[in-house]
């Protein structure tokens, strides 16, 4: 088994999470870590066994032993850290949102595929037990068609205008951070809209802090989706089935669950409990498809990840929220 050399381009909250799932498996060498701050860089190589530690992007996107690297910077920085790595021969999984539109991924997916390299975006639901269970159930038939859908994800972050969440400047909204899910929710259970109506409520900064959205399909399944600052109901989705309903939930300490009812009064429940959060399985997806050659995953295609920003641009026009990136977008 091929042992890959990982490093870390921001080394944040999201890149703890992700470096625990990292030492869970056999084959992934901790090497590098790369941060703005040198000292930071330091501290988190020494918390979670890095080898070595860089005081700027550049240095870790140039160290020649590094193979795969995990950006977990803002996302108004993803398609700049992504070409950055891209254009050093380094294979990259980078967190969601993948970048700020679609001309912006465009342009990311255009440089790995010139330089044949790997690309995946960070996305944790497709390679979850209950994500996987809950796909395996709606193919089975036995909840029929799905006809509605709601999710949603909701907390209450402390205000603060320089925090990325706030700040237009670096993605701020809950639709790039949070709502991101059930849209993936809706493309994953009930597929592309045919039509999307949004409304969205702002921040002082101008962010958008909560918003409501409708798909539509020509068939006539509905889908409403929730995402928000404002209000703390956790992360969900429900759908509303012609034979029952189903479900699918995790807790804030990634407890997964699904739980089935069916019209006939039958219930059913399924928990699921994975190891680090479940994050190793992203990382192991990107180094089985090195393995094997490929250089884009099948559970995250980059088609996937381009429909689904896409549909967040479409959302976001509906919605009115626009980002400084956005003027550049057609560059």
């Amino acid at each position: 088994m091929k042992t890959y050399k990982w490093g870390i381009l921001a080394p944040g909250k999201m890149s703890g999470k992700f470096t625990k799932g990292l030492k869970l498996l056999e084959n992934a060498e901790l090497l590098a870590v790369g941060s703005r701050d040198t000292e930071r860089a330091r501290r988190f190589a020494r918390e979670y066994g890095f080898a070595r530690s860089y005081g700027s992007y550049e240095e870790l996107a140039s160290d020649r032993d590094v193979e795969i690297v995990y950006i977990a910077s803002p996302h108004s920085f993803h398609r700049e850290h992504t070409l950055l790595c891209l254009r050093n021969g380094k294979n990259v999984i980078c967190e969601k949102a993948f970048a700020m539109n679609e001309a912006d991924l465009a342009e990311m997916i255009s440089e790995a595929r010139s330089r044949n390299l790997f690309l995946m975006e960070a996305l944790w639901p497709p390679f979850q037990p209950f994500y996987k269970k809950a796909n395996e159930i709606l193919a089975s038939g036995i909840l029929g068609k799905p006809v509605h859908m709601h999710a949603y994800f909701s907390f209450m972050p402390p205000y603060d205008p320089a925090n990325r969440k706030f700040n237009l400047a670096l993605g701020g909204g809950s639709l790039h951070d949070i709502g991101i899910y059930p849209v993936i929710d809706a493309l994953t259970f009930m597929g592309v809209p045919d039509e999307i109506t949004a409304s969205a409520a702002f921040s002082p900064t101008g962010s958008e802090e909560t918003i409501c959205v409708i798909f539509k399909y020509r068939d006539g399944r509905t889908a409403s989706l929730y995402s928000s600052f404002k209000t703390n109901i956790g992360i969900g989705c429900e759908l509303l089935c012609e034979k029952g309903n189903m479900t699918v939930s995790r807790g804030r300490d990634m407890n997964q669950r699904i739980f089935l009812g069916f019209h006939t009064g039958e219930r059913k429940e399924f928990t699921f409990s994975p190891p680090a959060m479940g994050y190793h399985w992203e990382a192991e997806e990107v180094m089985r498809c090195l393995n094997e050659g490929l250089k884009e995953s099948p559970v995250v295609p980059l088609s996937f990840s381009l429909s689904l920003m896409k549909t967040l641009d479409r959302i976001r026009k509906t919605a009115g929220i626009v980002f400084p990136a956005d003027a550049s977008a057609n560059r």
